[in-house]
């Protein structure tokens, strides 16, 4: 009988898995012990800086500084020939728009494709949308992988 584990995948593997974009969930901690607050999104990914780009909607009850201030972490996840890959960055959103950033940012998104989910109730054209991106301090990479018992 055999049983799933998990193994990490290598760089080459990763990104192959995470392509140059897809969906996933983002999660942003909340104050009192609440679960985090999490949310579907669609992403963007590029191999060449290791850099997640999103799409967020744009919330008048929101700060920018509520995404911008806390730690967040993504988790992408699928199967590949019938078999679960995973992958989970941790960092903090940067905004696109920062001066700093903003060529890099203008060149990965060139390297990107964020897919555009309609989950509003309304076409994506009529929903205001903010770009911000993750360089992960911290990204892992899990697939499965078939052990004897």
């Amino acid at each position: 009988m055999t049983a799933p584990d998990s193994v990490a995948m290598d760089d080459d593997e990763r990104d192959e898995f995470l392509g140059n974009g897809g969906t996933g969930v983002i999660s942003f901690p909340t104050d009192g012990g609440e679960a985090p607050h999490s949310l579907p999104v669609s992403y963007g990914y590029d191999a060449a800086e290791e850099t997640f780009y999103f799409r967020l909607a744009a919330d008048e009850d929101r700060e920018k500084s509520d995404l911008l201030d806390r730690p967040v972490s993504f988790v992408t996840y699928g199967t590949v020939d019938d078999t679960w890959q995973s992958v989970v960055a941790e960092g903090r959103l940067e905004e696109t728009t920062d001066a700093s950033i903003a060529t890099e940012t203008l060149e990965g998104l060139e390297r990107v494709r964020i897919p555009l989910v309609d989950i509003f109730g309304q076409p994506p054209a009529d929903v205001d949308f903010e770009f911000y991106r993750l360089v992960p301090e911290s990204l892992t990479a899990r697939t499965e992988s078939s052990t004897s018992i």
